[in-house]
């Protein structure tokens, strides 16, 4: 059967259990796609044998740009530069992990369109932020075509500040400046997301209760 709604996300589609037999998915990958599909997220061990070796190097490599003393465990790690943006230029291991086709071919069957990596972002420390969407910052024409792969490159544990994400809120409307009923333009603000925050705090607790937080570890 031919897939007749390129403008979701096929783990998404209706017809998603009718097309699954014929995306020749492993069991792994059937597993990650039914995790996406419920969820909207999945955890998978990254498909890179030389992972553990990349990692050293990117924290050599990027480590001295954030001007912070990582190794000193006194050192205040949420001073100086929070993030680098698109280190895949510059930096080999980066665009290998970015670029890894293992994933890129993942993605391109469970979502029905070609993938296609598009930004990096390196972060010291967690960001610290409260519930967000990154459809703020990132968006595609169909919606939602946009799927982010994170990776822990050091042992983060679920009270260590991880990412987190709300179970099942990938189901919910894009949250846009229609949808709170605000004008687009104008004002000063500090955040992109700041608009959308109380939607988010009002939203994520009713919707499903508490929340599924995104630790992570070094492959072994």
């Amino acid at each position: 059967m031919t897939n007749i709604f390129p403008g979701i996300p096929l783990i998404e589609s209706p017809l998603f259990e009718i097309l699954e037999p014929s995306l020749g998915l492993t069991p792994e990958e059937a597993r990650i796609a039914h995790d996406l599909r419920r969820n909207g997220f999945a955890v998978f061990d990254f498909p890179d044998v030389d992972l553990n070796a990349r990692i050293d190097r990117i924290q050599h490599n990027l480590g001295p740009r954030y001007g912070i003393d990582f190794e000193n465990p006194q050192s205040d790690k949420t001073s100086a530069e929070r993030r680098i943006q698109d280190a895949w230029k510059f930096d080999e291991d980066v665009g290998a992990i970015a670029a890894n086709q293992a994933v890129i071919d993942l993605l391109t069957k469970l979502y029905g369109r070609t993938a296609f990596p598009f930004q990096t972002l390196n972060f010291p420390v967690g960001t610290q932020q409260d519930a967000h969407s990154d459809s703020v910052h990132f968006s595609s024409l169909p919606e939602r075509l946009m799927c982010g792969v994170w990776l822990a490159m050091e042992d983060v544990s679920a009270d260590a500040g991880p990412l987190f994400y709300y179970p099942g809120s990938h189901t919910w409307p894009t949250v846009s400046n229609a949808l709170i009923g605000r004008r687009g333009f104008g004002g000063d603000l500090n955040s992109a997301q700041d608009p959308f925050a109380p939607a988010w705090r009002a939203a994520g607790p009713t919707h499903r209760p508490g929340c599924w937080p995104c630790a992570g570890h070094r492959a072994a």
